[in-house]
């Protein structure tokens, strides 16, 4: 079953019981605590654990590569010293980019995707049935490369999609940033409700907050422990 990833923490709640309903005709043997260790699962990568506050906040970021490709621009060919005739023996697909990571709002990377989709749209002249949504995972589209742009890895798109099937337009060219912010004050709303849910069970091992402050220190120890190597 795949649940809906949901941007306000309103409708969060009103679906909540409807899709539990769904969750138990489709895997009869599980419990209200799968159901939820699944929720947790798909809203963890959008929050972090504060040690200032002891407490979670939103984190809708993700890292990508941004990728400039040596001789060639968006504008087309310059200063290419392979070249023939104007020519080059490469496509700019075939030659090696070089690339620095950026982290980027989950909004940015949306807006990418959509860029994406809706060049492919108006190159191919879609059909009236197939909608921003039709093209959402294809591979083609969404690891084609144009120039100097962030290099979409398509194996992290897959952690991406439940995002994008709520956040992206059915058709047009913007995202709404209205929602995003919705999206950023609702998630930690639902983070809670998840994990106060997780508690009644006595599932504590499985809360958000559990898991993020674990990692949190995790990494604190090792950069701790990086730094006494080092000295």
């Amino acid at each position: 079953m795949e649940l809906p990833l949901y941007l306000s923490v309103n409708e969060f709640k009103n679906r909540y019981y409807d899709h539990l309903e769904k969750w138990f005709e489709e895997y009869r043997n599980t419990s209200e605590t799968d159901y939820l260790k699944a929720l947790a699962k798909m809203y963890t990568p959008y929050l972090y654990y504060n040690f200032a506050n002891d407490r979670l906040q939103a984190d809708a970021t993700i890292q990508i590569k941004e990728c400039s490709f040596p001789y060639y621009d968006k504008i087309g060919l310059s200063f290419c010293t392979s070249c023939e005739n104007g020519k080059s023996s490469k496509s700019t697909k075939s030659m090696n980019p070089i690339f620095e990571w950026k982290t980027i709002s989950m909004m940015e990377y949306a807006q990418h995707i959509l860029d994406k989709i809706n060049m492919h749209i108006q190159t191919n002249k879609a059909r009236a049935d197939q909608n921003i949504l039709s093209f959402i995972n294809d591979p083609d589209i969404i690891t084609s490369r144009n120039g100097a742009e962030y290099c979409v890895n398509y194996d992290q798109h897959q952690l991406t999609l439940p995002f994008l099937k709520a956040y992206l337009p059915v058709y047009g060219q913007t995202v709404d940033i209205s929602v995003y912010r919705d999206f950023l004050f609702s998630v930690v709303e639902i983070a809670e409700f998840i994990d106060k849910k997780l508690k009644e069970v006595h599932a504590f091992e499985n809360t958000i907050y559990t898991k993020l402050k674990s990692d949190a220190k995790f990494r604190v120890q090792m950069s701790h422990h990086f730094l006494t190597i080092c000295n």
